[in-house]
């Protein structure tokens, strides 16, 4: 953060518990800051978002400039942003100078925003399972993930896993068994590998869903290539149901199921109300 002291005036903050981001963005716009800079992963960022929108979008709002300082950083790098701190810092630098910014549309999840994806089903079960092991002492890496989202796929193809209606308005109900939902693309990353179910999506545009039907060999491997590969091949079968530049839907459950928000568990919900917010956030890129 020092790079920048040379260039803004310079306030450094450290957040010391979950949910502090959210009080200090909400102070960094009531007290009429141009700029917000953070460094650190998803969840960071999402939470100073929340904080900035607290009484939603508006020209009042300060501009976001983010240093990725996670293990994704799945927000910053879809901005174009290098993965690294320094190499990051460099280029914002270069926007300041510059006046260069952008400004992005964002999700709304049940009244929390989100600026690069959302999940109900097996990857908040992930996300979940890999929060317990950090609290553990685990690391949180590729190989960590990847055996982690194993054995969730496995237990979730032996058990019964919980059906969802997903539904949007004009259309009849989908019936689903996990559900991501992404603002921009790729959905997140394996290591240096994009995993990306969405490529269409993008910050200019309403939200994008993939869901699957039903787990099994053949629509599961379906699902697997085409996140991996980035393809579109799978999306008209059967199994799969994918939907771009969507305004709003909302996804239901019988029972409670697990729902993450920018690769963050937020908890059990029987039913998720999404909306997309157009030219939402200016931020430096």
């Amino acid at each position: 953060m020092d790079a920048f002291a040379r260039d803004v005036d310079l306030e450094v903050v450290a957040t010391t518990h979950r949910g502090h981001a959210v009080e200090l963005g909400q102070q960094a716009r009531d007290s009429g800051l141009d700029l917000v800079i953070t460094l650190g992963g998803d969840g960071v960022v999402n939470e100073v978002i929340n904080g900035l929108l607290v009484h939603g979008p508006g020209p009042q709002v300060p501009m976001l400039a983010t240093v990725p300082g996670g293990s994704g950083n799945v927000f910053a790098r879809a901005l174009g942003l290098p993965p690294h701190a320094v190499q990051a810092t460099a280029q914002l630098l270069d926007a300041i100078r510059l006046h260069r910014s952008r400004t992005i549309g964002l999700g709304l999840a049940n009244g929390r925003y989100f600026a690069a994806n959302a999940g109900l089903g097996i990857d908040a079960e992930v996300i979940a399972a890999m929060e317990r092991q950090r609290r553990g002492g685990s690391q949180a890496t590729p190989l960590r993930y990847l055996a982690t989202a194993t054995n969730a796929l496995v237990r979730s193809r032996q058990e019964s896993a919980t059906s969802m209606n997903l539904e949007r308005p004009g259309s009849a109900a989908e019936t689903v068994c996990f559900a991501f939902v992404q603002n921009t693309s790729p959905w997140t990353y394996f290591g240096s590998l994009p995993i990306d179910p969405c490529p269409a999506a993008s910050f200019d545009t309403g939200l994008d869903v993939f869901a699957l039907r039903r787990f099994g060999p053949v629509s599961t491997t379906q699902a697997v290539t085409r996140m991996v590969l980035r393809r579109r091949s799978g999306s008209a079968t059967r199994s799969i149901v994918l939907w771009h530049d969507q305004a709003e839907f909302c996804l239901t459950a019988d029972t409670s199921v697990a729902m993450q928000i920018d690769g963050e568990g937020v908890g059990q919900v029987r039913r998720a109300e999404f909306t997309s917010v157009p030219q939402a956030l200016r931020v430096l890129c």
